[in-house]
């Protein structure tokens, strides 16, 4: 019978491979083999023990960093929810292209995704504010002070980055 940790493990695994658009028999297409789809279900299932070694090598395949496949890494705080980052598209539209260009396009990459053309506002994941403060060679904590400044983001985004 499974232990509880590899019941959170296994779900953990499910949910990367699940977010990837993967079924377990795609994760065997995909590895070429490597991984063959009835082991990676019992190790989803927590029938099957994985070893260090096999999850670093499974956390590599699926492109995630290993602490994202163990479980209790990242508990919800128990400050209530996260803040959402929304963007104020109409202060955007009134900065300077020099100074928010990059971020302009970005947004209209993501509108255009939705097809979300409401133009007043538009929400972003954390992990666009990581992709950003790529682009803009910052930290997302420098950058969210940044778009704070600017007017485009509201100051209680700062809490959204404190779980980074």
């Amino acid at each position: 019978m499974p232990s509880e940790y590899a019941k959170s493990l296994g779900a953990r695994l499910r949910a990367i491979r699940t977010q990837q658009g993967l079924s377990l028999h795609g994760v065997e297409e995909k590895s070429r083999g490597r991984w063959k789809a009835v082991v990676v279900g019992s190790y989803e299932r927590g029938d099957r023990a994985v070893t260090v070694q096999k999850l670093a090598e499974l956390a590599d395949f699926y492109g995630v960093p290993v602490n994202e496949l163990l479980p209790g890494g990242s508990a919800p705080s128990p400050l209530g929810p996260t803040p959402k980052l929304v963007i104020d598209l109409e202060r955007l539209a009134q900065l300077p292209k020099e100074k928010a260009g990059a971020l302009a396009r970005y947004a209209a990459t993501i509108q255009s995704q939705r097809g979300d053309y409401n133009g007043k506002v538009l929400s972003i994941r954390q992990e666009d504010l990581r992709s950003l403060a790529v682009i803009y060679d910052k930290s997302p904590s420098e950058l969210t002070e940044e778009l704070i400044t600017w007017g485009v983001l509201d100051p209680e985004a700062r809490r959204a980055v404190e779980s980074f």
